[in-house]
């Protein structure tokens, strides 16, 4: 009886933290890693350095993580420092400067200053106990939070998905320009989790990684890439328009912690539910630009199941 005891305690704290401390990585994370740092898609800068390996609780970490204090060499302010492998923060960098910052120009005539956007944090998927381990867990995904343009500007996923033309217009560039590069993409609509942030990483959907999830489906065309992905010739600047924004909830932040001391988040988050419902049945896709060149790795052993949202596997179209 007491060793039927101790082990329900035992499988208890491998569940109930939704960390299995003995699961190992999987091979092709620390491949991809490599792979990035070989063809120097990443390098240290005043604003990017090394960190020490990461490596644990269970397999959450990376082996050559970057601790990121500015993007865009130094031109765009983060509100809280990153910490992101070398794939993620190659894309990120390419993100910024093939759509954030053109679309900033061309919707609001000035660019991005300061990115709120979360980064590294061993958790389970949506910090639901129980949950498959989230890509956050190997400084695979970034989430973000909102803008600021150089003339002060903010402009909120959560407020601004639904905000001014402008402000929608802009969000809906950053998040076609997001669906060419990552192979997850959820923004508001996508589920209950992603009201407010939009969530980007570079997980594996099958063992090729070249089966993409960009949710939700919108009818939306891009100023910037014409159908077939090439970029439109750049439009004169739009004058922004102001209104008063309604006040927001503190957004909610990825933490920050890369060396494992809060395994877990301490929010529940299972009451949250999406203020903008998905919308049913668009006549037309948001036209993406082609996926840009990705690093190169080695084929997963077996396929990964696709992301498990509120409402059970997604039968629409995957990106």
């Amino acid at each position: 009886m007491f060793a039927f005891s101790a082990l329900a305690l035992f499988g208890a704290g491998l569940t109930g933290c939704a960390i299995n401390r003995f699961e190992r990585r999987e091979a092709w994370r620390d491949q991809a890693e490599q792979a990035c740092i070989a063809r120097k898609l990443v390098q240290p800068t005043t604003y990017v350095s090394l960190a020490r390996e990461i490596e644990g609780p269970g397999p959450c970490g990376m082996q050559q993580p970057f601790r990121v204090t500015r993007l865009g060499n130094g031109t765009v302010a983060l509100k809280q420092r990153m910490t992101l492998a070398c794939p993620a923060l190659a894309e990120a960098e390419a993100w910024l400067a093939d759509t954030i910052q053109p679309a900033a120009n061309l919707y609001f005539g000035v660019p991005v200053a300061e990115v709120n956007a979360g980064s590294y944090s061993c958790r389970g998927r949506n910090n639901q106990v129980g949950a498959k381990l989230s890509e956050h867990s190997f400084g695979n995904a970034v989430d973000i939070m909102s803008f600021t343009l150089a003339d002060g500007h903010v402009i909120t996923v959560k407020g601004g998905w639904r905000g001014t033309e402008a402000e929608q217009a802009f969000l809906r560039e950053v998040f076609v320009g997001a669906c060419a590069r990552f192979t997850t993409v959820l923004a508001p609509g996508s589920d209950m989790f992603h009201y407010d942030h939009i969530h980007v990483d570079l997980a594996r959907h099958d063992p090729r990684g070249l089966r993409r999830v960009c949710k939700p489906l919108l009818k939306f065309e891009s100023q910037l890439y014409a159908a077939d992905g090439t970029p439109r010739p750049m439009a004169t600047p739009r004058p922004p328009t102001r209104q008063p924004v309604a006040p927001q909830a503190p957004a909610d932040m990825e933490e920050d912690d890369p060396y494992g001391l809060s395994p877990t988040s301490s929010r529940s988050g299972g009451n949250r539910y999406a203020r903008s419902p998905s919308p049913s049945a668009p006549a037309a896709y948001a036209a993406a630009p082609p996926p840009r060149p990705r690093v190169a790795a080695a084929p997963a052993a077996e396929e990964d199941a696709e992301p498990t949202t509120a409402h059970g596997p997604s039968d629409e179209p995957i990106y």
